[in-house]
């Protein structure tokens, strides 16, 4: 019998036939798939002929293709809906992928053939987009150790196996923690009714009575808000916090030392100061020395006022009749009771106005307005009975499929994020790409979001359109292969769309009747965008600095200790901490993403504060010359230019600082 995931996919679009697809399946169709590569691989390499760009680059494009259509499925589904039987493979699979990707930068021959032809470069005739992808491929190479050579290279193709192992060992520990904790409510008092339902559907997910919290963000920020107990909330604050740091056969402490360790290592096998000289070589930002001088920009202004804030929400916890000083647990609390007073906003108001229906279609009607794209609902077997897909069209093309998958559950590791199971490319013909939002949202009926919710939404639909209107030939540089300190732009700028009047007065509408949102309580939500950013921006920029100093010098021996420097140096407010400490930090050790790089959300928010500005110049949020702009500079150019070059084009000029810090209501 065919291995479907091996065999030709007859399915609409040629989507992944999950239904068709056993966990059984995946451990043969990834050892056939990696024989296909090296094959693939092997047959460049001793290729007699003279290396041409289409002999050794084009081909090197094409020869993982089996690969990727294997693995654009398994890790989709690893993060989205794991099983024991994922995770396990996953655990196997890591080194081996590890090892297999070694195999081909190692491969002397192969370097040599791109070698020969960047040495070559200006006599091969390249376009713009070509030459860009052989630099980029040499480059790949040499920082992947292809120069090195004896007992070097065989020490980092060590180091990068160990690495890749720990990192899936860090995720699937959280992931563990996240499933496995619980705490049965017996007291309601407080909590407005969503927060309630959300309790009762994570009790009836486990097949528990009554209700209960988890630590899925969804549920446990809701009811760090609203609970009037503030034992339940310092109990569900501890084991949020404590994630990954419980002892035992979870805990990631250990790891995250031996991952910094190793990846300093890395860095010096490959002639590098520090690990963060190494990373940053090839971001926006360059220098540990440019992401540290950002964020202590930002630092200064957000501590004060964090600190401002943190004086009221003392106030009222003491005129509560409570002794000591407000906790970490206490915050949102008395933030929430505050926006109420300040602004006259109440969450549970307004939640019945920010239904998920309404907030993707609301999504879905920005990308009409600015890009003409167009969306019809399919009718197709998904992974999941939760996630749901689209056809993406403009003027009759077939753009993409989009995969929503919005619900929080036990087996969706936490978080959001955008991701592929199939990248767009023109090589081997015009290849559409299946792309796939992933949210935590807790399952109602209807659902509905809080505002920072319906901002995720948008967020990480902003990644999407970044995939699905990618228009370059190399799936090398297609959609958000481009710096990490770039790739959030699209994202965060998309988030601003949710800002705009009109596209609440046409979408915030009342789940029961269909009401609009009273024009008075749009006012007053618009009104409070900046509300409590001192503490959001206090707690983002501590795990950016911290994440920057684990790897801007020796690795230390102990991260918890560094973590604690590092903060006690910044005078980090009492009462909040880190949005992640180092032992649940999986933007940092679950992989090399984000390690070293997690400043790039606001590196990225320079730019998508001073982008939105070209829509608020030209008078229109949906102005069709910015937004065609908007797509042909950023949106569907991929990876086929530097970052910095790309922003110039659009906006005729690098941003400051200063949009920035006047969008989140820090300027001075």
């Amino acid at each position: 019998m065919t291995n479907p995931l091996l065999a030709d996919w007859t399915t609409e679009f040629e989507l992944p036939p999950f239904a068709q697809i056993a966990d059984a399946d995946f451990a043969p169709a990834f050892d056939a798939a990696m024989a296909q590569g090296r094959a693939a691989y092997a047959a460049i390499a001793d290729n007699p002929d003279a290396p041409t760009y289409a002999n050794t680059i084009v081909a090197m494009e094409q020869a993982d293709a089996a690969l990727d259509r294997v693995a654009g499925v398994f890790f989709n589904l690893c993060s989205a809906d794991s099983t024991p039987a994922r995770e396990e493979l996953q655990r196997d699979l890591s080194p081996k992928l590890s090892a297999y990707s070694s195999e081909i930068v190692n491969n002397r021959a192969l370097f040599d053939r791109i070698e020969m032809l960047w040495a070559a470069r200006d006599t091969l005739g390249l376009d713009a987009e070509q030459a860009r992808v052989l630099m980029l491929y040499r480059r790949m190479f040499v920082r992947a150790g292809a120069a090195l050579e004896g007992d070097a290279a065989t020490r980092l193709t060590e180091v990068k196996s160990r690495l890749a192992s720990l990192g899936t060992q860090f995720t699937q520990n959280l992931l563990a923690d996240e499933r496995d904790w619980v705490m049965p409510l017996d007291d309601l008092a407080g909590l407005p009714d969503f927060v309630v339902a959300s309790a009762r559907a994570a009790a009836e997910e486990r097949g528990l009575d009554g209700h209960v919290v988890t630590l899925s963000r969804s549920l446990i920020v809701p009811f760090l808000q609203f609970s009037d107990r503030r034992d339940l909330r310092e109990r569900a604050y501890t084991a949020w916090t404590a994630r990954g740091a419980n002892g035992g056969a979870t805990d990631n402490r250990a790891i995250a030392a031996e991952i910094l360790a190793l990846r300093a290592e890395r860095a010096t096998l490959l002639g590098y100061d520090t690990f963060a000289d190494y990373k940053l070589e090839t971001e926006m930002a360059g220098t540990p020395q440019a992401v540290r001088d950002l964020l202590m920009q930002v630092w200064e202004p957000a501590r004060a006022k964090a600190m401002a804030d943190a004086e009221k929400l003392e106030a009222m916890l003491r005129a509560d009749g409570q002794t000591g000083p407000l906790q970490p647990w206490d915050w949102r609390y008395y933030a929430e009771k505050l926006r109420r007073a300040e602004h006259d906003l109440d969450e549970a108001a307004l939640k019945p106005y920010l239904s998920l229906e309404n907030m993707i279609a609301a999504a879905f009607d920005c990308a009409n307005k600015l890009f003409g794209l167009e969306f019809r609902a399919l009718d197709v077997p998904l992974y999941h009975p939760d996630a749901r897909a689209w056809e993406v069209t403009r003027d009759g093309r077939h753009m993409a499929v989009f995969i929503g998958d919005y619900f929080a559950r036990g087996s969706k590791r936490s978080g959001a994020w955008c991701s592929t199971m199939r990248s767009q490319r023109k090589l081997g013909g015009d290849v559409r790409p299946i792309v796939v939002n992933i949210c935590n949202f807790a399952k109602g009926d209807p659902a509905l979001l809080s505002y920072d919710d319906a901002r995720t939404l948008f967020h990480e639909f902003g990644h999407a359109l970044h995939q699905m209107l990618s228009d370059v030939t190399h799936g090398f540089i297609s959609g958000t292969s481009v710096a990490r300190d770039f790739v959030e732009l699209p994202s965060q700028l998309y988030e601003h769309w949710l800002e705009v009047p009109e596209v609440l007065a046409d979408h915030a509408r009342h789940v029961q009747t269909g009401e609009p949102m009273p024009q008075e309580l749009l006012d007053r939500l618009l009104g409070a965008q900046n509300f409590d950013q001192g503490f959001a921006t206090v707690e983002y920029v501590a795990s950016a600095l911290v994440d920057l100093e684990f790897h801007a010098g020796p690795p230390p021996s102990d991260p918890m200790q560094k973590q604690a420097e590092v903060l006690d140096a910044l005078g980090m407010p009492q009462a909040i901490r880190m949005r992640h400490a180092t032992p649940h930090f999986a933007h940092v050790f679950s992989g090399d993403g984000y390690s070293s790089g997690y400043y790039s959300y606001m590196w990225s928010e320079v730019m998508d504060a001073d982008a939105f500005d070209a829509f608020r110049e030209a008078g229109d949020a949906f102005d069709p010359g910015t937004a065609a702009k908007l797509e042909r500079f950023i949106l569907s150019a991929g990876g086929s230019d530097e970052a910095e070059a790309l922003y110039t084009a659009f906006r005729g000029r690098m941003p400051g600082v200063d949009a920035l810090l006047r969008g989140r209501g820090l300027a001075a």
